[in-house]
């Protein structure tokens, strides 16, 4: 299988996903600006989002999809759909218990993400509200975690990938509909988001399930006795406990960076999430297509101990986030306002909250070298069933990046957080390359200094382009002419891009050696 071809599949799926993403956020920026209602929003979403990169697409993703694809590729399909009607019953009575305590438990939860909001009128009632209502959204995106992980395992990347796409519908749809209608009915407007998150997850799981029995592996549910009793699901949950607390470093990271901006006053934490959602179409469209498509190959080559293979799908992946990533992250620094402006600088979102966000999506991009190489190196451990090494490097690293946010805060503000969350990513990917390099798993294959300097070039050459041109045009001031703004950010990308490729085709960079077969 050509796997720049999956990986191109999973982007540009993702692509759409972020695309809509980001309509939903311009949305939320627009009509609700950023406040202690759109803090109180962005912390209730954050709660059941937790707990899905906790336990969903975090712990479980990393245990369930090693064992998947061994299984299938040493004991064949049938014994793999048992190993997946077991994990699935398991799950299901699991959330179904864990929705109901969500529910009943939301005021705790609230405080322990954002005592801060107490400060601000109706700001943590609201968010206890709208908990509430979006708790069972973890219920959905766990199962749609499970059945992506079968899907990519049966290498059916392109359901999974879409799947997103529909959460951001729903919530666009809650935006342009349901929120005004709440407003006619007198209730606050914000909470039709929290609606659209429902909706938004329910359809996901649903778009899943034909393509599971389109493949003969629609889950069946069992007793949990039996489920509980088949010996994969042993094995999972024996993979998950460390896997959980690796997870929980980072899910920590981000409680501890939430309470923190909860303090700083009210808007800090929708500045952080605004920035964040402009982070995440780098590291989506390279880090996690690149995650999702290397894990199962991974681990199919390492269930056939195939040495050379493991570390030629580790160095192919590594290329190509140098060969994308970095010029991104100079992009994020040098070109941050005119990619701030031209896509959140409309009806409630003011000149100010245009330069805090600002801020916030230049400290993260920092770090994107390192949130785009983690995507890569983490699997090289997790398809080898080793979880515990990352946990370790995961604990230090938070200890660090909290050490971090001593010395940041106090002089950047909500800026400090994402500066320490770049920096400590950074780290974290340099510790996991050396790991697997001292274990032996990645040799870096012949070339790579003639591809760094070739990358570096092509690189400044882009940097320099994007600061001429956010320095040429007042991109804040062009608020009054839209279309204008828009026009000339799209030109600018266009070229930047075209700038970048050019380069590197001049210095003699053949792209066709990415198009890798697995």
């Amino acid at each position: 299988m050509n796997l720049l071809r999956a990986a191109s599949t999973v982007s540009l799926f993702t692509l759409a996903s972020r695309i809509t993403g980001l309509v939903r956020e311009l949305l939320v920026a627009s009509m609700f600006g950023a406040s202690a209602m759109t803090d109180a929003f962005q912390v209730a979403f954050r709660i059941p989002n937790l707990l899905r990169r906790l336990f969903a697409e975090g712990a479980f993703s990393q245990a369930f999809v090693p064992i998947l694809a061994e299984t299938r590729t040493r004991e064949g399909d049938e014994t793999t759909r048992r190993l997946i009607d077991a994990v699935a019953s398991v799950l299901f009575f699991v959330l179904l218990a864990t929705s109901l305590a969500g529910v009943i438990g939301a005021p705790l939860l609230v405080w322990l993400m954002a005592s801060g909001l107490k400060a601000t009128p109706g700001g943590f009632d609201a968010a206890v509200v709208m908990t509430r209502w979006m708790f069972p959204y973890i219920f959905f995106m766990s199962l749609v975690a499970l059945s992506a992980g079968v899907l990519n395992t049966w290498r059916r990347f392109a359901v999974p990938a879409a799947t997103p796409v529909l959460l951001n519908v729903a919530m666009i749809g809650a935006a342009l509909w349901l929120a005004p209608q709440f407003a006619r009915w007198g209730i606050e407007p914000i909470y039709a988001m929290a609606a659209g998150v429902m909706a938004g997850g329910a359809l996901q799981l649903g778009a899943q399930l034909p393509a599971l029995a389109r493949i003969g592996v629609l889950p069946r549910l069992r007793g949990l006795r039996e489920a509980w009793s088949h010996p994969g699901v042993g094995r999972i949950l024996k993979l998950m406990a460390p896997a959980v607390l690796g997870v929980s470093v980072a899910q920590l990271s981000l409680l501890i960076n939430t309470q923190i901006a909860s303090h700083l006053g009210a808007g800090s934490v929708s500045w952080l999430t605004y920035a964040d959602r402009l982070m995440e179409f780098p590291t989506a469209l390279l880090g996690v297509a690149l995650g999702v498509v290397l894990l199962p190959q991974l681990s199919a080559a390492q269930a056939k101990g195939e040495t050379e293979r493991y570390a030629g799908l580790l160095d192919w992946g590594l290329r190509l986030v140098v060969l994308l990533a970095l010029p991104s992250a100079v992009a994020l620094l040098v070109f941050a306002k005119p990619l701030v402006s031209a896509l959140y600088h409309y009806g409630a979102f003011g000149d100010r909250d245009v330069a805090q966000t600002v801020l916030a999506l230049m400290g993260y991009g920092v770090g994107l070298m390192g949130l785009v190489g983690v995507k890569v190196l983490a699997p090289g451990f997790y398809a080898k069933q080793d979880i515990r090494t990352p946990v370790k490097i995961a604990v230090v690293v938070l200890v660090l990046t909290q050490l971090m946010n001593l010395l940041f805060v106090p002089w950047l503000g909500h800026a400090g957080l994402a500066l320490s969350i770049g920096v400590g990513a950074l780290f974290n990917a340099g510790w996991l390359l050396i790991g697997l390099r001292r274990r032996g798993a990645y040799r870096p294959s012949p070339g790579w200094g003639g591809f760094l300097a070739r990358v570096l070039f092509a690189t400044a050459l882009l940097g320099a382009g994007l600061a001429f041109a956010s320095a040429a045009l007042d991109w804040v001031a062009l608020r009054q002419q839209p279309w204008l703004r828009i026009g000339w950010l799209a030109l600018t990308l266009g070229a930047a891009a075209l700038l970048y490729f050019g380069a590197l085709a001049l210095a003699g960079l053949n792209l066709r050696q990415f198009a890798r077969r697995g």
